[in-house]
């Protein structure tokens, strides 16, 4: 995307931001993410979830 379309899509959300139960839901998944990322980097995910990687 180009420069200008961001700062369209910005200056839309100033007129009318997200309602607080959407901005809620968006930050519940970040962390969630975070924490799967977190439990993965400190060695406590299970085998049976990791994919395995295909040879060609």
């Amino acid at each position: 995307m180009n420069i200008e379309r961001w700062f369209l899509r910005m200056a839309l959300w100033a007129r009318r931001p997200p309602s607080a139960r959407r901005v809620v839901l968006v930050l519940a998944i970040i962390l969630a993410c975070g924490a799967i990322v977190l439990v993965e980097r400190a060695g406590y995910w299970p085998d049976w979830a990791t994919a395995e990687r295909m040879r060609p």
